[in-house]
């Protein structure tokens, strides 16, 4: 590649980021690095209406979360700053100006009534489609159709107006994508879309084209629901002079309902119970707050590997890679054309595989919030201890407490139906004599508890097999946990005698 990789993510902050969206980061972060390359967050705010406060920071919180962070920013600055749209809104009608000096682009005067008339007037006709284009713009009021005089006295009256481009009749419009190939669009189907409204901020349509050619983008990645607009980029490219720029192009597939029948939406995550955002998010104007994968405990970087198989493959069996094997062997043509059904067991499976592989110290760091959300405080040996003595047994990180409340606190109740079972006065006996001589143990540890364990069971003629489990229910409360040695161990003698006594059937 001669010119250096400049890759964009351009979210509009509107509410939660999607796993989609953060899929189309990754891409962008893994083809940069791979390329040496910039990897530019570019916030495209420019539709006042749907701002939401708080949804750009949120968006910057989720990529650091995630390791995705990028070389420019709004937060982070960089060369072609200002990175948001609405702070650019100065360069934009200097290009929609250009537009229509050249006659690719006019002013439309339609009021919302207007509209609305044209819309319901096409809808009769069952093979008409309602839209603004070259069927249509010569029975509205734009200085397409309307004489000179009476747009110029328009314009001076300062009747509000929006700036559309003017898509021609009968040309198609080719497009070579980098997943899909050449494609082609037949411009009598585009629609004449909007490019500067009446407020004079652009729409997407005119600021993603004018900003990727400021910021000299080279590549641009964006999901296949954007394909319907393509031509009207392109076009917009060779109107303004810039085509030998344009950046090369790729839709990526979506990210389909686990049954594969349409997109995946937040909708169908509260449906299934699990989440489709990558951080909690809470809608300020209505104070709900959806799930993410952070807080339901999923680690960044099995989220992260989760993602990318989304899609994309290596070509090998290998389904874990870390971030830096990702940007070693990534590239675009692995990119599938279909799209990838989500499915949260996998998601958990890998999850799970990170957890199993991560060092007890930082898991222990990840996991602490989910243990003090309990009321305890373990000091940072014990939990470390802990975490490696259960990791094996969680999927995510509030598992620990589930798998390793014990160790922190006596368990509130226990499995007695389980140890009534086949009981009787001899194991009571048992139980009763080994309590007090472990309370004579000069050594408290794994071994020299198992020993003492095995002593008694020889001394007073039991099967081990039938005292194992009910000392297990004794200090875990059910038949769940690690070694029950080992438990005792880490809970101490004290503790250990209190939990034996506890039970008396």
């Amino acid at each position: 590649m001669d010119k250096k990789v400049r890759v964009r993510f351009a979210p509009s902050p509107t509410g939660g980021l999607h796993l989609g969206g953060v899929r189309t980061v990754l891409y962008n972060y893994l083809f940069a690095r791979s390329h040496g390359g910039d990897f530019v967050l570019r916030v495209e705010d420019t539709d006042q209406n749907r701002f939401v406060a708080g949804a750009e920071q949120y968006i910057m919180d989720c990529l650091k979360w995630c390791g995705l962070e990028p070389d420019e920013s709004p937060e982070k600055g960089g060369p072609y700053a200002p990175y948001r749209q609405s702070e650019r809104k100065h360069l934009y009608y200097e290009y929609a100006q250009k537009l229509l000096d050249s006659g690719h682009a006019y002013y439309a005067f339609d009021t919302t009534e207007d509209l609305e008339r044209m819309r319901k007037e096409l809808k009769k006709d069952e093979h008409s489609v309602p839209q603004y284009d070259h069927n249509t713009r010569m029975k509205m009021r734009n200085s397409v159709s309307l004489p000179a005089d009476e747009v110029v006295k328009l314009l001076d009256k300062g009747t509000p107006y929006v700036i559309r481009i003017k898509i021609p009749d009968n040309v198609t419009v080719k497009l070579t994508d980098m997943i899909r190939g050449e494609i082609s669009f037949d411009s009598n189907l585009v629609d004449d879309k909007v490019l500067l409204k009446a407020d004079g901020m652009p729409t997407y349509h005119l600021a993603v084209v004018v900003d990727d050619y400021l910021m000299k983008i080279t590549h641009a990645f964006r999901g296949e629901e954007w394909l319907p607009s393509a031509p009207v980029h392109v076009l917009l490219w060779e109107y303004l002079g810039w085509k030998e720029h344009m950046p090369l192009w790729a839709h990526l597939p979506l990210i389909l309902k686990p049954d594969g029948n349409g997109k995946l939406s937040k909708r169908d995550g509260d449906r299934l119970g699990f989440p489709v955002f990558a951080m909690n998010w809470t809608d300020p104007k209505t104070g709900e707050t959806t799930m993410g994968f952070r807080e339901m405990g999923f680690l960044p970087q099995a989220f992260v590997n989760m993602l990318a198989m989304l899609g994309w493959n290596s070509g090998t069996e290998q389904e874990i890679f870390s971030l830096d094997e990702l940007v070693a062997k990534f590239s675009i043509e692995r990119v599938h054309k279909g799209g990838a059904k989500f499915d949260f067991e996998k998601a958990k499976w890998f999850n799970n595989q990170y957890i199993h592989h991560t060092d007890n110290e930082p898991l222990a760091k990840l996991a602490r919030p989910y243990i003090e959300a309990h009321s305890v405080k373990p000091t940072d040996e014990l939990l470390e201890k802990v975490v490696g003595l259960v990791k094996d047994r969680c999927t995510l990180l509030p598992d620990f407490w589930a798998q390793g409340h014990f160790f922190f606190e006596t368990p509130t109740t226990i499995d007695e139906a389980t140890i009534k079972e086949k009981w009787n006065e001899q194991k009571q006996q048992f139980f009763n004599d080994w309590a007090a001589a472990i309370a004579l143990l000069p050594e408290w540890n794994e071994q020299a508890i198992e020993v003492s364990f095995n002593e008694h069971v020889q001394q007073k003629g039991i099967k081990k097999g039938d005292v194992m489990l009910p000392l297990r229910i004794m200090l875990v409360g059910g038949k769940y946990g690690p070694g029950v040695f080992i438990i005792a161990e880490v809970i101490g003698k004290e503790e250990t005698i209190k939990r034996i006594k506890a039970v008396n059937l």
